[in-house]
Protein backbone atom coordinates (compact mmCIF):
# COMPACT_ATOMS: atom_id res chain seq x y z
CA UNK A 1 0.00 0.00 0.00
CA UNK A 2 1.32 3.45 -0.91
CA UNK A 3 1.21 5.84 2.05
CA UNK A 4 -1.23 8.73 1.53
CA UNK A 5 -0.25 12.37 1.71
CA UNK A 6 0.14 13.53 5.33
CA UNK A 7 -3.11 14.75 6.79
CA UNK A 8 -5.33 13.24 4.09
CA UNK A 9 -8.20 12.37 6.41
CA UNK A 10 -10.07 10.75 3.53
CA UNK A 11 -7.75 7.78 4.05
CA UNK A 12 -9.83 7.00 7.14
CA UNK A 13 -12.69 4.62 6.36
CA UNK A 14 -15.95 6.55 6.65
CA UNK A 15 -14.46 9.98 5.85
CA UNK A 16 -15.02 11.44 2.41
CA UNK A 17 -14.19 14.87 0.98
CA UNK A 18 -17.11 16.66 2.64
CA UNK A 19 -16.49 15.27 6.12
CA UNK A 20 -12.74 15.82 5.74
CA UNK A 21 -13.41 19.48 4.99
CA UNK A 22 -15.74 19.80 7.96
CA UNK A 23 -13.17 18.23 10.29
CA UNK A 24 -10.50 20.57 8.92
CA UNK A 25 -12.82 23.55 9.48
CA UNK A 26 -13.24 22.40 13.09
CA UNK A 27 -9.50 22.32 13.78
CA UNK A 28 -8.86 18.65 13.02
CA UNK A 29 -6.60 18.58 9.94
CA UNK A 30 -4.20 15.77 10.86
CA UNK A 31 -4.29 12.08 11.72
CA UNK A 32 -2.68 12.85 15.10
CA UNK A 33 -5.41 15.35 15.98
CA UNK A 34 -8.17 13.00 14.84
CA UNK A 35 -6.66 10.19 16.90
CA UNK A 36 -7.15 12.24 20.07
CA UNK A 37 -10.61 13.51 19.16
CA UNK A 38 -13.30 11.68 21.10
CA UNK A 39 -16.02 9.86 19.25
CA UNK A 40 -18.60 12.08 20.93
CA UNK A 41 -16.80 15.23 19.79
CA UNK A 42 -16.66 13.94 16.21
CA UNK A 43 -20.34 13.00 16.43
CA UNK A 44 -21.18 16.52 17.63
CA UNK A 45 -19.27 18.01 14.69
CA UNK A 46 -21.17 15.75 12.29
CA UNK A 47 -24.50 16.58 13.94
CA UNK A 48 -23.83 20.32 13.79
CA UNK A 49 -23.12 19.93 10.06
CA UNK A 50 -26.30 17.90 9.53
CA UNK A 51 -24.32 14.76 8.68
CA UNK A 52 -24.90 12.57 11.72
CA UNK A 53 -26.80 9.98 9.67
CA UNK A 54 -24.15 9.71 6.96
CA UNK A 55 -21.19 8.47 8.95
CA UNK A 56 -20.39 7.06 12.36
CA UNK A 57 -17.01 8.04 13.84
CA UNK A 58 -16.69 5.07 16.21
CA UNK A 59 -13.42 3.76 14.70
CA UNK A 60 -11.91 7.04 13.51
CA UNK A 61 -9.57 7.54 16.50
CA UNK A 62 -8.22 4.00 16.19
CA UNK A 63 -7.73 4.32 12.44
CA UNK A 64 -6.16 7.77 12.80
CA UNK A 65 -3.74 6.52 15.45
CA UNK A 66 -2.44 3.86 13.05
CA UNK A 67 -2.17 6.42 10.24
CA UNK A 68 -0.39 8.95 12.47
CA UNK A 69 2.13 6.25 13.40
CA UNK A 70 2.66 5.40 9.72
CA UNK A 71 1.36 1.87 10.28
CA UNK A 72 -0.26 1.57 6.87
CA UNK A 73 -0.32 -2.24 6.99
CA UNK A 74 -2.07 -2.16 10.36
CA UNK A 75 -4.52 0.42 9.05
CA UNK A 76 -5.25 -1.69 5.99
CA UNK A 77 -5.86 -4.76 8.16
CA UNK A 78 -8.22 -2.83 10.41
CA UNK A 79 -10.07 -1.34 7.45
CA UNK A 80 -10.48 -4.79 5.90
CA UNK A 81 -12.60 -5.66 8.94
CA UNK A 82 -14.76 -2.52 8.68
CA UNK A 83 -17.80 -1.66 6.63
CA UNK A 84 -18.25 2.07 6.01
CA UNK A 85 -16.04 2.82 9.01
CA UNK A 86 -17.90 0.50 11.37
CA UNK A 87 -16.96 -2.87 12.74
CA UNK A 88 -18.55 -5.50 10.52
Amino acid sequence: MTPPKPGNLRRIEGIGPKISGILNDNGIPTFAQLSTTSTSQSQTILSDAGLSRISKPDTWPEQAQLAAAGDWDGLEQLQDSLKVGRRA
